[in-house]
């Protein structure tokens, strides 16, 4: 009976975390590697837990109140745990148990010193370390003593911060049982944790070693500073002795000491270098047995080094897989694409199927590298002129890597032709391929010639319309036959020779217009005020549609009182039954077939799009009702045309007053007729993309819902964990591991609580960059200004498009902003975003609405409150917080 309570660590390993849990799993999996020492020791089971809660009084009514507290509340989850914790510490440990527990220790020693340590099934995992939310009691002796502290930590799984942690973390405390460690205490000289990869950089070559006097609860508690060592490829590259002036110590009769550390120690290191190498190169060694950075808990006793627990480094952003060992830099997509949210396994793929360069894949995000182009000089300072125009960040990171003398490396067949090769105006591709590849072919003059743009949507119209009849009668097998072509045509539509051109020939003409009327008049971003209202800008027409609808709704009260109340997705079937409905419903359907296939994280195939949860659009258009009188869409489009208009006007003549102006002012209107004529272009690739991806998506849900019917998946959704090949193989054979399916959804809540870089090396590191700029307030927060004009207001927020509620006025600060924020646009008064360029899609949308805008705000979300008064400063670049 003994058994199933009580099991000793080297008859465990990492396949037992439901028996022993996280930390005693690894701890199994540990004893067991050839020349890491653990100290020895048993777990108690998560089977002893569960019958010790059996016999107890029932916690169920506990755990339900604990399950409906507010995360956010702490008092009601002090008092909610701290009941918990009192009515287990009066249950009394049966005595089958007990006698498991007294009888394990016997043959460790009955009066041997032990540590009693918690191991939850839900610690020490690769989502979720769990790292100090559950108790360690050291030095513990006696059997009465040993049962106490078992106890004790069982009713640790209820500790205020254990509860909030799985309540963030979306953990079940039902589903969460505990175990217990049992070890024999290790009395070292030095102990502290060591980290494979930098922890803040998480650079995989680069290991730190956080040492102190006796005990690491010193370390762990905060009572002393470190030492900290850095080993990097064998060696100790930098080191900090800290003034260690007190130790905890055990005590001869149990329980532990903080002591003071005596004058002439304090300062002494806790290590040597050798030391710290050695210690770095056992760590590497139970690093490549669990396969992943391991952050390690080590004593040093006179005989070596003892392990007293090892868990994941669960911070780091993964690497992308290579199938070489030379160095590579990637450049993240999703900060070209404005999303940065993981994408699910089907999103990715399907991205990477349509995409016009390779990319590599990691974390739920997509990269592209860029190692070659910037290993030859030519290429190079294209490649970061370009990045420097969409976000000074990523060039400032490039250029960080590339001031590493020995990281990136001259090609070793790069002679004069290939370099010369390699020159070019590296253009911003469209969406799906940035950046681009090794070399940029030299794009072809273009007419300003508004008929050029009318032929490019025509077609674009044409392919998509064409995909959509073609697509019906596809099903089975031959739907992904029929998919491999319709890629095929995605990417024609995109490689359209007139295309690329046209996009480059808007963006161009931007930037010489800013560059030469800064130069010639002293103004800042005037192009700003010159693209107002630019025609054929998809996404910004998209914004003022919605305003139409208002204009529909807001005319209906009955409607308007509907809408407020709307929750259920089925609401457009429901407003025929209400006075004036029918109306409505029918210019909401017309919005949505224009633009319900968009979303926000549009580029993930998986997302739902308006046309499946129309009720995302209810707030925003109730919003608009709110805040503005009809026929507010036309008048601010006229608006902001005329504005346009009398800036061009006056530029032109303030030029003519100039020194050779006639030419400059000629100059300057060719330049201004050809940004009005190509710049709203620039958004229309992305509309055809998505277009394209939600027939895909139809299409790929119905042969989910067959498979579903078939008995082959659990549920529709199940195929957005699999690859577009992987699905394809499970319509062909009617089979899918369903474990996979569930292993890809772990990595998902995995992937979404990681912060994608933009810039990341072969070696793990995420590299930031930085302005470097020295002409912004103190105290206010630097960004990239990509849309002009200052404008204070109260910030609101918002995180989830759905959740927005704006007046007049509001600025808008969130994340990240895709084509599907345009609705909200309309209605604020500037835009402050944590990702973005001069070309991403909020900013253009931001200039024709006249919005001042500043983009790329590193922690904006986090370091501006809802509802606090700010400035943006949407001409020079900076966020002030008023109050």
């Amino acid at each position: 009976m003994s058994e199933q309570y009580v099991s000793a660590l080297q008859e465990i390993d990492r396949s037992q975390v439901a028996l022993v849990g996280g930390k005693g799993a690894h701890l199994g999996d540990l004893s067991r590697i050839d020349g890491v020492r653990v100290p020895a020791g048993f777990c108690v089971t998560t089977d002893a837990f569960r019958r010790f809660m059996a016999e107890g009084p029932s916690i169920d009514g506990q755990l339900e109140g604990l399950a409906e507290a507010n995360p956010d509340d702490r008092e009601a989850i002090r008092t909610l745990s701290a009941q918990i914790r009192r009515t287990i510490e009066e249950i009394a440990v049966p005595d089958d148990i007990a006698g498991a527990i007294t009888g394990a220790l016997a043959r460790l020693g009955e009066q041997e010193a032990c540590a009693v340590r918690s191991s939850a099934t839900a610690e020490d995992l690769p989502s979720a370390s769990f790292a100090g939310q559950q108790d360690t009691y050291l030095n513990v002796v006696g059997p009465a003593e040993i049962l106490r502290h078992v106890r004790r930590c069982w009713a640790s799984l209820y500790t205020e911060r254990a509860v909030t942690y799985r309540r963030r973390n979306g953990i079940d405390h039902r589903a969460v049982h505990m175990a217990v460690i049992v070890q024999k205490m290790v009395f070292p000289q030095t102990s502290g944790i060591l980290f494979t990869a930098d922890p803040v950089t998480g650079n995989r070559r680069v290991a730190t070693v956080d040492a102190g006097f006796g005990l690491g609860e010193a370390l762990v508690s905060g009572l002393v500073n470190p030492d900290v060592f850095t080993v990097r490829d064998g060696a100790v590259v930098s080191r900090t002795i800290a003034a260690k002036q007190r130790a905890v110590l055990a005590l001869p009769d149990g329980g532990t000491q903080e002591t003071a550390v005596d004058a002439a120690r304090q300062e002494q290191p806790s290590l040597t270098d050798a030391q710290a190498v050695e210690l770095v190169r056992l760590g590497r060694v139970i690093e490549a047995h669990f396969g992943r950075p391991q952050d390690i808990e080590w004593c040093l006793v006179d005989d070596g080094f003892h392990i007293v627990q090892s868990r994941p480094i669960t911070t780091l952003f993964p690497v992308p897989a290579s199938d070489d060992e030379e160095n590579h830099i990637y450049v993240s997509v999703g900060h070209q694409q404005m999303m940065t949210d993981a994408m699910k396994p089907l999103g990715l793929s399907t991205w990477r199927r349509t995409a016009m360069v390779p990319m590599a894949e990691a974390g739920g995000r997509l990269f592209v590298d860029v190692t070659r182009r910037l290993a030859a000089p030519a290429s190079r300072a294209a490649l970061l002129d370009l990045m420097g125009k969409g976000d000074p960040l990523v060039r400032d990171a490039l250029e960080s890597v590339l001031d590493r003398d020995d990281f990136v490396l001259p090609p070793p067949d790069a002679g004069p032709d290939e370099a010369a090769a390699r020159t070019g105006s590296s253009p911003k591709p469209p969406a799906g391929s940035t950046p681009q590849p090794p070399a940029a072919p030299a794009l072809a003059p273009i007419e300003t010639d508004p008929a050029i743009v009318t032929g490019l949507i025509e077609r674009s119209k044409a392919s998509v319309a064409a995909l959509e009849r073609d697509i019906r009668t596809r099903s089975g097998p031959e739907l992904f036959d029929f998919l491999r072509e319709a890629f095929v045509e995605h990417k024609r539509v995109l490689a359209d020779p007139q295309n690329l051109p046209v996009i480059m020939a808007g963006m161009e003409a931007t930037w010489w217009l800013n560059e030469k009327l800064h130069e010639w008049l002293g103004e800042k971003n005037a192009a700003d005020t010159l693209t107002l209202s630019a025609p054929d800008n998809i996404t910004s027409e998209m914004g003022l549609a919605l305003l139409d609808v208002a204009d529909v709704v807001r005319a209906r009260p009955e409607v308007v009182e509907f809408l407020q109340g709307v929750q259920d997705e089925g609401f457009l079937d429901e407003l025929p039954k209400i006075p004036g409905g029918t109306e409505a419903r029918e210019a909401i359907e017309a919005y949505l077939d224009r633009y319900g296939m968009r979303c926000v994280g549009e580029i993930d195939i998986t997302r739902p799009r308006w046309r499946e949860r129309p009720t995302t659009l209810v707030p925003a258009i109730l919003d608009n009702v709110r805040n503005f009188e009809p026929g507010a869409a036309r008048r601010r489009f006229e608006e902001g045309r005329l504005k346009a208009e009398r800036k061009e006007q006056e530029v032109l003549s303030r030029l003519l007053a100039l020194p050779d102006g006639e030419r400059k002012a000629e100059e300057t209107k060719r330049m201004i007729d050809r940004v009005r004529t190509f710049i709203g272009y620039r958004e229309y690739p992305k509309y055809n993309i998505i277009s394209r991806y939600f027939v895909y998506k139809q299409a790929l849900t119905a042969e989910a819902e067959r498979l579903v019917r078939a008995g082959v998946l659990a549920e529709r959704d199940d195929c957005f964990y699999l690859t577009l090949e992987e699905f394809e193989a499970a319509v062909r054979s009617n089979e899918v591991d369903h474990r996979l399916v569930e292993e890809r959804k772990e990595a998902f809540r995995t992937y979404q609580a990681l912060t994608p870089p933009r810039v990341l090396t072969s070696d793990g590191e995420a590299v930031s960059g930085a302005y470097r700029r020295d002409d912004v307030p103190d105290g206010s927060l630097t960004g990239l200004a990509v849309s002009a004009g200052t404008v204070e207001g109260r910030a609101r927020v918002v995180l989830d498009m759905a959740d927005a509620d704006l007046e007049a006025g509001d600025i808008l600060v969130t994340s990240f902003t895709d084509p599907s924020w345009s609705p909200l646009f309309v209605g604020i008064a500037g835009l402050v975003t944590e990702v973005g360029g001069l070309m991403t899609h909020g900013a253009v949308v931001a200039r024709e609405y006249g919005l001042p805008a500043v983009v790329g705000v590193e922690g904006a979300t986090r370091l501006i409150r809802d509802g606090q008064r700010i400035r943006v400063h949407g001409t020079d670049g900076y966020v002030e917080i008023l109050s």
